[in-house]
């Protein structure tokens, strides 16, 4: 609770020993009623970046009462990664610690409206789920450079991901503020081995070879173009090579090789990491990272079968099939 009062305190919060009491015990209540799910996260790491995203929205909105400003980091840094299940009761708790207090719905009415074109664009429906996630998506990147999107197949993830860097590409070519190109790309880290992927000395020459990843990241941190960069590690996370990006996820930012190299991460440059479950992974690892999750569930089978519908069958019989 210190901590937390000594960060409101630096981000300029006047009723900060009421506010960190209340988050305090929003935190505490969390960790023991809460499932035990392997993404969720509720250390330091996690209230730090609420904490940095409520000094944000405080300097953006300065007359906005401080309870709603709290209220409203914490959403947007926790509610992306809540499972179906949880959400009713973290509604609750949000509610009895923040009585009386209503969350101001967010206006992105641009950015939705784009997002609606590219899922249209790509054949896609567009769900208020799939628009929702981009957003989460969108707001969690802010303030972590470094973001998993969790869930099984058929969730959505790709799709979102993919649909919310072509609408910030649309978006930047109208002139909007605050919006950059983005280049992607993508790696697969379990289909190559450890050295292919970080690099290795070869032990006859002892000459260095870069491998996929740390060439990838060191192209993208040399690119001094203002577009962001991101890359996409698509596939199972295992200790073996996560362990190494734990440096690159915190706030050193800083990707260190075996040859000694250290490849810095400008503010351009993000990870987005691409996984079913995070089982296996460290708590050291998931706490240093933004999460959004995907339910299949959520989604359903009916987008997909609108959009095969719309895709294979002439758009006379739609109607009949439908």
């Amino acid at each position: 609770a210190m901590i937390m009062e000594i960060m409101l305190v630096s981000e300029g919060y006047k009723d900060f020993k009421v506010l960190a009491k209340k988050m305090f015990t929003l935190y505490s209540m969390m960790l023991q009623q809460m499932s035990k799910q392997h993404h969720y996260d509720f250390g330091l790491r996690n209230i730090k970046s609420v904490l940095n995203c409520a000094g944000a929205l405080k300097r953006r909105e300065p007359d906005m009462p401080e309870q709603i400003l709290l209220m409203r980091a914490i959403n947007d840094m926790n509610a992306p990664k809540w499972v179906s299940q949880d959400v009713p009761l973290y509604l609750a708790l949000l509610g009895d610690i923040f009585p009386g207090c209503e969350l101001p719905v967010p206006d992105y009415g641009l950015l939705e409206e784009m997002i609606r074109r590219v899922l249209v664009e790509f054949q896609c429906q567009q769900v208020p789920h799939t628009v929702a996630k981009c957003i989460s998506i969108f707001e969690t990147k802010i303030t972590r450079h470094g973001n998993m999107l969790v869930g099984g197949t058929l969730g959505g993830k790709s799709v979102c991901w993919k649909t919310l860097a072509k609408a910030k590409c649309y978006l930047k070519q109208e002139g909007q503020e605050g919006m950059e190109k983005v280049v992607f790309q993508v790696v697969n880290p379990k289909a190559i081995t450890m050295n292919e992927l970080y690099g290795a000395y070869d032990l006859a020459t002892m000459e260095w070879t870069d491998g996929v990843l740390s060439s990838i990241m060191r192209q993208m941190c040399q690119d001094e173009k203002p577009d962001e960069k991101w890359l996409v590690l698509d596939g199972p996370v295992d200790t073996l090579w996560i362990e190494s990006m734990n440096t690159v996820l915190d706030d050193n930012k800083v990707l260190t090789l075996i040859n000694g190299d250290r490849i810095s991460m400008p503010p351009t440059v993000r990870l987005l990491f691409e996984v079913q479950d995070l089982a296996v992974a460290s708590p050291a690892t998931v706490s240093r990272a933004g999460m959004v999750y995907f339910d299949p569930c959520d989604l359903g089978w009916e987008p997909f079968f609108d959009s095969w519908v719309e895709k294979f069958i002439p758009p006379a019989r739609q109607h009949d099939v439908k």
